[in-house]
């Protein structure tokens, strides 16, 4: 198959690590030629593959666009999953370019094996919401309604992000629940609800932004006691730099900035 073939626009998910390594392998990397801005002036054209936390689909889908945009000849990959499982891909040696995670703590897993290239910089901050049925048809305004019996929640995995988060707005809460399902990701956790499998689900506050009139979101001031730092950092090992360094500037950058706040998340 040739490299053409391969290529394909933002809009299009990477499925797991497999695809990701065939688009390595097929040579979607930097040429020669292209529109310049990388790291050492090199020119930023090929694929740039980013793992990125699910909360960050919709956002980031935005951002690689303008990306795109503004290098003609570059484009932009994802992967887009649970922090835990894309840290995991990256340290058995998935060929990646950038790691966005949801926490520090899944980030560390990845610069604990030395696979970042220097620091990552938080760009973001996100905080959890209840997500119900539109209209709240059970009536949920604080944490302690999801123990009421009978009440079907859904929460993320506690190796993730969203889940650890759960975890610690319960405590803070004193509420203990036991959830009918753990999610691997914040996005299957909110498909629960918006399938009426689940009367309601702890997620992020950009999930119920990004969902629109699907779901009904409820804040609670518990949610003050989880609030997660989204790190970012190109990879050491990365077969495109400087397309990654442009990648992630972009996401750091004022421009950046904007979009992802008006998602609703938070600046750091």
């Amino acid at each position: 198959m040739t490299r053409r073939a391969r290529r394909t626009r933002v809009s299009r998910r990477i499925a797991g690590f497999g695809a990701v390594a065939a688009l390595a392998l097929s040579g979607c990397s930097p040429s020669d030629s292209g529109s310049s801005g990388g790291a050492g002036g090199d020119a930023v054209t090929g694929t740039v593959t980013v793992f990125a936390a699910s909360s960050l689909k919709e956002s980031f889908t935005e951002l690689a666009g303008r990306f795109e945009k503004e290098h003609p000849g570059a484009e932009v990959a994802f992967n887009f999953s649970g922090s835990d499982s894309l840290a995991a891909g990256i340290n058995n040696g998935a060929p990646a370019d950038v790691f966005a995670a949801a926490s520090a703590k899944t980030m560390k897993l990845v610069t604990d094996e030395g696979r970042t290239a220097g620091d990552p910089r938080t760009f973001v901050r996100n905080r959890l919401q209840i997500a119900t049925a539109p209209g709240n048809p059970h009536g949920i305004r604080t944490l302690k309604d999801l123990t009421a019996p009978g009440l079907k929640v859904v929460l993320c995995d506690r190796t993730v992000p969203c889940g650890a988060a759960a975890q610690a707005a319960l405590a803070a809460g004193g509420a203990g629940l036991t959830p009918v399902s753990y999610e691997q990701d914040v996005k299957s956790a909110l498909t629960k609800v918006q399938l009426k499998e689940a009367d309601a689900a702890l997620v992020y506050g950009t999930d119920v932004h990004a969902a629109g009139d699907k779901v009904e979101g409820v804040h609670f001031p518990e949610s003050a006691e989880a609030v997660n730092d989204y790190p970012i950092a190109r990879l050491e090992d990365a077969p495109n730099p400087s397309a990654a360094k442009a990648f992630v500037e972009l996401v750091t950058s004022a421009e950046g900035r904007k979009v992802l706040v008006r998602a609703g998340f938070l600046e750091p």
